[in-house]
């Protein structure tokens, strides 16, 4: 489970996240604690993750990533890209994906309610220069929430909603105050226009009946007001398949809906209190998320009655601050593949992944199968991440932070991609002269191409350059060091695996290091408590 750091003399909480690069010293991104470094057969490509603040700060304590939103890290957590203020409120469900034979990223953007785990904002798209080229907002007068936005054709995309209304809730043991529930829609949406093509809302096919968590005592709402509906449904994922039909994950009903493209029937459920199928051994979920179609899994001989699903089972539930209990219905979260028969309505676990630490994630959480065979489960309220082979043998696995940032940092989902990252803007550089003589620094937030830095001086009226050396990129920042010598004005180029210069920055001049206030320092020997066991360590 998640450690939990207490000084050794005295409560003294450190945030440990900045001054990690000379050239952007306002970037602090968090520092990944990995605990099992990836192996040479994890997939290829890049960690696309959104990591936030479950906890809240207090005076005496800061919790969760310094600057929260969304990351792209390379294996061994050297940043690529900090959408820290570009993305500027509030952003999850991070992702890359296609449109319109381009590839793009998407967030969504906009309030956060960490009490039911809502949000209510819009779906921003960025190009691979990292420009936002469309904010995509719910149609038929609705608020985005933040739980789906999943691009299933070349130009579509479905969205969830969380719609609030009044409804005569006394058959569940509502007083007359109570009367607001949570109708859960989806849309699916025109990428280009808005327009919106497809919507279903659960009160119109499931009664309240079907919900897990009872209106009493609240767990999922007491629905005294809009903002305290009853969520007895929450869908936090859509799919949809070649057939034109639709894959929902219903958390607060524990069970996954096939849903008709055509008229919006239910055409099976999956667990929960009324599943179409008989459950084979370890099938059974609860408080599941991030539900997916998977055709490319079928065999040749397999025929159009057999399907294949991945979910993340969280089989716990609770609320991202901390408030109320947690509900549980098994040791451990993990992610799942089933294969369904719709001719025996058997469901069968194809195959299981289970954490390394026996992490129980309250809220949030992902399963993503990749090109090679490999899984990644995103391990939601718990901050970390997990790549199995397709035996489910552990091949890398991390946290969101370090430290006592590690403390309550949450990731909704978490996926690896492919991406080609070509910036628009300027790469950063300083110049700093020190006893040694001069260091130059350079970086490019989301730059994947550069391969080479070469450094020049610039001197003369019209600037004319001299070279002074070249240094391989093998990390978010780049230095060259220039011994006994003041370079007081330079430059630096970017050339990719080709020798073609990609950008060049700006000049440097010259200025005096100041070093960190930590630098030279004892670090503090902290206690580290375990269920049941206590440790000593120093953080690094």
């Amino acid at each position: 489970m998640r450690r939990s750091i207490i000084a050794a003399a005295g409560i003294v909480q450190l945030a440990v996240a900045d001054w990690q690069y000379k050239s952007r010293t306002d970037l602090a991104p968090p520092r990944l604690n990995i605990t099992i470094p990836a192996a040479d057969n994890v997939e290829k490509g890049y960690l696309f993750v959104a990591p936030f603040a479950g906890f809240h700060d207090t005076a005496t304590e800061q919790h969760g990533p310094r600057q929260a939103g969304p990351y792209i890290f390379r294996d061994n957590g050297d940043l690529v890209w900090s959408g820290y203020g570009i993305y500027s409120i509030w952003s999850t469900n991070f992702q890359a994906a296609r449109w319109k034979g381009q590839d793009v990223l998407f967030s969504f953007e906009g309030d956060h309610n960490a009490g039911y785990g809502h949000g209510h904002g819009h779906t921003t798209i960025m190009d691979q220069h990292y420009e936002t080229i469309r904010e995509l907002r719910a149609g038929n007068h609705k608020l985005t929430d933040k739980h789906e936005f999943h691009v299933v054709s070349d130009n579509t995309a479905v969205i969830q909603i969380y719609q609030p209304v009044p409804y005569d809730l006394t058959a569940w043991g509502a007083s007359e105050e109570q009367q607001w529930i949570v109708n859960a829609i989806f849309q699916e949406l025109d990428m280009s226009t808005g327009e919106m093509l497809f919507e279903w809302a659960s009160l119109d096919h499931v009664t309240p009946y079907e919900a897990v968590l009872p209106l009493n005592p609240g767990q999922a709402g007491s629905g005294y007001n809009s903002s305290d509906a009853w969520d007895y449904f929450h869908i936090n994922s859509v799919d949809k398949n070649t057939d034109g039909d639709y894959l929902i994950s219903a958390r607060d009903a524990c069970s996954v809906h096939k849903i008709s493209g055509s008229d919006g029937s239910i055409m099976w459920r999956l667990d929960g209190k009324n599943s179409s199928f008989t459950l084979g051994k370890n099938v059974t979920f609860c408080f599941q998320h991030h539900a997916r179609f998977h055709p490319e899994l079928k065999s040749e001989n397999e025929g159009d009655n057999i399907e294949y699903i991945s979910l993340y089972d969280n089989s716990a539930h609770g609320t991202e601050d901390g408030r109320g209990t947690e509900v549980h219905t098994a040791p451990t979260s993990s992610g799942k593949i089933i294969k369904l028969d719709t001719d025996a309505w058997t469901a069968e676990l194809v195959q299981g992944f289970y954490p390394p630490d026996n992490l129980r994630s309250k809220s949030q959480g992902s399963t993503q199968l990749l090109p090679n065979g490999n899984v990644i489960v995103n391990w939601g309220s718990e901050g970390a991440l997990t790549e199995y082979d397709s035996k489910g043998n552990v091949l890398f696995h991390f946290y969101m932070d370090s430290g006592y940032l590690d403390l309550g940092v949450e990731n909704y989902r978490g996926f690896r991609y492919n991406w080609t990252g070509l910036p628009n803007e300027e790469p950063a550089i300083v110049a700093l002269e020190n006893d040694e003589g001069t260091t130059v620094y350079v970086s490019w937030n989301g730059d994947t191409e550069t391969k080479t830095w070469r450094f020049y001086a610039v001197t003369g009226k019209y600037g004319a350059k001299s070279f002074l050396g070249e240094a391989p990129r093998v990390s978010f920042e780049t230095a060259l060091e220039i011994p006994n010598k003041q370079v007081m004005h330079v430059v630096a180029e970017a050339v990719d695996a080709r020798g073609k210069v990609l950008r060049s920055t700006g000049v440097a001049k010259l200025e005096p290091e100041i070093l960190p206030a930590t630098a030279g320092k004892k670090t503090p020997t902290f206690v580290v408590q375990d269920e049941g066991q206590q440790a000593w360590m120093e953080l690094k």
